[in-house]
């Protein structure tokens, strides 16, 4: 997609969105894209590189975009799990314990540095991400419509950090690679920083998302890409069913059947902002990457012959057809 100052007369609603975030973010595109695939989607995005790539940045200008409450947790090590779901706290006028509702009640949560959090920290997220509540004593307490989780990790540094749990990984719809900008972009980045701060404006509410969301709903997925989707999950355990018993050292567990859920409903938002009403093969393939990457977990021998998540899926998906569904002319 290109981006000039202003977008045309005939964008919709997301577009207008996009433009509106592009203000303040310079490049970023494939992560503008997967944020706003996990909003309608309603799923949840771990984002991974160096600092100071604009992560925080960019879900702050979507948040204001879309008019939705933005809450930023830092996590560390000495956190607990009252520190983001909340706690009771005694009322002494009234001899009564009182709900204080954490910061994880908004619209966007940015969960910055997540693997530094201790276990019961992750897993109090955990249910927030699943079951978008929290329970505090006896009482359970609805989150926000809509709530998405960002997720940052650092993958330079290994002191200080807890590997994430299979199980809270598995809760992220995708996983995004963010890398460095180029020359030019960074140019213009720098030039930005000599000005004041472009002010982001509310372009849509809440209550608007959630119907772009139920429109969202409504794209047309054929039967032939569900069952591609429940294929390459089934390739990562088994590599052998697409002629690549080679990569089955490399792997010790392969995607989850959340992956072939997370996959077409990802395709879906995304065949979805595209403008069209139906899913096309290439929606997958533009997403595989992204919704499995995380979900594979390798073995020992992947790590020494230096073998990625990436470069295994790429592998597969090289491996298999792309079938022709019936629905690419609705």
């Amino acid at each position: 997609m290109s981006w000039t100052d202003a977008p045309p007369a005939s964008a919709g609603p997301i577009e207008k969105v996009l433009y509106e975030v592009k203000k303040t973010i310079v490049g970023q595109d494939n992560l503008l894209e997967r944020l706003i695939v996990a909003l309608l989607a309603r799923g949840h995005i771990l984002v991974e590189g160096v600092p100071g790539l604009a992560k925080t940045l960019a879900v702050k200008s979507l948040a204001g975009a879309i008019g939705g409450d933005f809450h930023r947790v830092q996590f560390t090590p000495d956190l607990v799990p009252a520190d983001i779901v909340g706690t009771r706290v005694y009322h002494q006028p009234t001899g009564e314990f009182q709900v204080q509702l954490g910061p994880v009640f908004t619209n966007l949560l940015l969960a910055d540095e997540i693997n530094r959090a201790p276990a019961k920290v992750q897993s109090a997220l955990l249910e927030t991400m699943q079951e978008r509540q929290v329970t505090i004593g006896r009482e359970t307490h609805k989150l926000p419509n809509p709530f998405l989780v960002m997720a940052t990790q650092n993958p330079i540094e290994n002191e200080g950090v807890y590997p994430l749990p299979e199980a809270q990984v598995d809760r992220f719809m995708m996983k995004v690679v963010v890398g460095y900008p180029s020359v030019t972009e960074e140019f213009v980045v720098v030039e930005r920083a000599l000005t004041r701060p472009a002010v982001i404006q509310k372009i849509i509410d809440p209550a608007v998302l959630t119907g772009l969301q139920e429109e969202a709903d409504r794209v047309y997925v054929d039967p032939s890409l569900i069952e591609y989707a429940v294929n390459l999950a089934h390739a990562t355990r088994e590599p052998g069913r697409v002629g690549l018993t080679d990569l089955a050292r490399y792997v010790t567990f392969g995607a989850s059947p959340r992956s072939s859920i997370s996959l077409v409903l990802a395709a879906r938002a995304l065949a979805y902002i595209r403008g069209r009403e139906y899913v096309v093969p290439e929606d997958l393939g533009d997403l595989a990457l992204d919704v499995l990457r995380h979900r594979l977990v390798l073995s020992y021998e992947a790590l020494s012959d230096e073998v990625t998540a990436d470069l295994i899926i790429a592998k597969i998906v090289a491996n298999m057809s792309f079938p022709e569904p019936a629905g690419r002319g609705r």
